[in-house]
């Protein structure tokens, strides 16, 4: 409500009457002054059985690489301080509920917390019905884990992006690993959760074997829910199997229950457990973990990833911080905001803050050089990222008294991801044509 007032020298009345109704001074939009901070909101899991062996690894690594960058720690090309010149706020978010609890929180962080960008979700779940609503508000958001390659295969985004490879990448080279160190094997099964992760996951494996090894046959195909904890039954069933290898991207807390469940009743002495997301889980089950596993680290990370100096500057601030080595969660989640802050860097041409939609278009096939290697958006029209990644077999060191993978061979980035253009599921079938191996 306004009130005019007429008699000279009230102008102290306009003052407390303006204080009262909370009137701010009206500025332009999306223009901020020098140094103005640059609020994220960092979604992972927190709680629940993904927390401990993703959702923490993840967070771990957004506090760690928040910390660092506004400190102007990072090393080159990544040294200016925070976002360029800009600090950081970092609001840390719990992934864990129903999906539409995970767009509630979503929501909530662009219109009610007004963050410049969202970084996060671990479930491809998650990512799905995110994507949508992301682009709806407009919102610049980046994916850090899931993995399901739908998200740009379904149609065009503008405000999405994903620098961590997508799943396809992580099942193809799982089949190319396996035939070149098991060529003599003549059937496999697989375990997968049954959602869009495990779906992808299994669809985009047995595509690839089925062109590398037609002859191969697969025998038992399981779909537990997800996040269902018990296996027994599913191990019963895997127990009758005469496959030799089994595939699984269970990740979370139910990768160490099955581990932990199949162990009580030798399944891996039965058949080699091939575990695309086996990385997260070696420094938790140590010695539990079986030797001959085929671990996969979803791309380059963790004992995969390469040497440089800026992996072994990630690997020490972060073991120095949390006491364990940072696994590939904590891994993408630096990745993804390296990436962010280039492309925010990239954007900024004066002292204002860049817009959304000037950060989004100089995100758009970006290239660079991080802990994990070099990644570069190249297909979901410059919105998903690929890279090279590598597969190993897990060994438990006695005599150092930690866990190990060795055997290690590298793929390409152009040899295990779809080109430009083609969806994930039609490169596989029609062969992996232009594939550079």
């Amino acid at each position: 409500m306004l009130f005019a007032v007429r008699t000279p020298g009230h102008a102290f009345l306009w003052f407390v009457l303006f204080s009262l109704l909370d009137v701010a001074p009206i500025q332009a939009q999306n223009v901020a002054p020098p140094g103005a901070t640059v609020k994220l909101g960092i979604v992972s899991f927190l709680t629940g059985p993904a927390a401990a062996p993703f959702g923490i690894p993840g967070r771990n690594g957004a506090e760690i690489m928040i910390e660092t960058m506004n400190a102007g720690k990072v090393p080159t090309p990544f040294n200016k301080v925070g976002f360029g010149g800009s600090t950081i706020d970092a609001k840390y978010i719990d992934e864990t509920g129903s999906t539409a609890n995970v767009v509630t929180e979503f929501r909530n962080l662009v219109q009610r917390d007004q963050v410049d960008a969202v970084v996060g979700y671990v479930s491809s779940g998650s990512c799905l019905a995110v994507t949508p609503v992301a682009e709806e508000l407009k919102a610049l958001t980046v994916f850090y884990d899931c993995g399901t390659p739908r998200i740009f295969e379904e149609k065009p985004r503008a405000y999405v992006f994903r620098v961590s490879p997508h799943a396809t990448m992580d099942n193809v080279a799982a089949a190319r690993y396996l035939l070149a160190k098991k060529s003599d094997i003549t059937s496999y099964s697989g375990l997968n959760q049954n959602y869009a992760w495990g779906q992808d996951s299994w669809r985009d494996f047995a595509a690839a074997m089925e062109v590398l090894a037609p002859k191969m046959a697969v025998d038992k195909v399981l779909f537990p829910k997800l996040f269902a904890g018990e296996y027994g039954a599913e191990i019963s069933t895997l127990l009758t199997s005469k496959s030799q290898v089994l595939h699984t991207s269970f990740y979370d807390g139910d990768l160490e229950a099955f581990i932990y469940q199949e162990q009580a009743r030798a399944l891996d002495k039965r058949m080699t457990i091939l575990s695309t997301t086996g990385e997260t889980a070696i420094w938790r089950l140590r010695d539990k973990m079986p030797n001959g596993t085929i671990i996969g680290a979803r791309g380059t990370n963790g004992p995969l990833a390469p040497d440089s100096e800026l992996n072994r500057w990630f690997q020490k601030i972060y073991s120095d911080r949390y006491g364990i080595p940072p696994t590939y969660p904590a891994y993408q989640m630096a990745m993804s905001l390296l990436g962010l802050k280039l492309a925010y860097e990239k954007a900024k041409t004066g002292e204002a803050k860049p817009t959304t939609d000037e950060v989004a278009a100089a995100f758009k096939g970006i290239e660079f050089e991080g802990p994990s290697g070099s990644v570069k958006l190249a297909i979901g029209d410059g919105h998903q990222g690929i890279s090279q990644t590598a597969y190993g077999t897990y060994r438990f060191n006695k005599e150092k008294n930690e866990p190990e993978i060795v055997d290690v061979v590298r793929f390409p980035a152009e040899c295990v991801n779809p080109p430009a253009g083609l969806k994930a599921d039609d490169w596989i079938k029609d062969g992996m044509k232009g594939a550079k191996c």
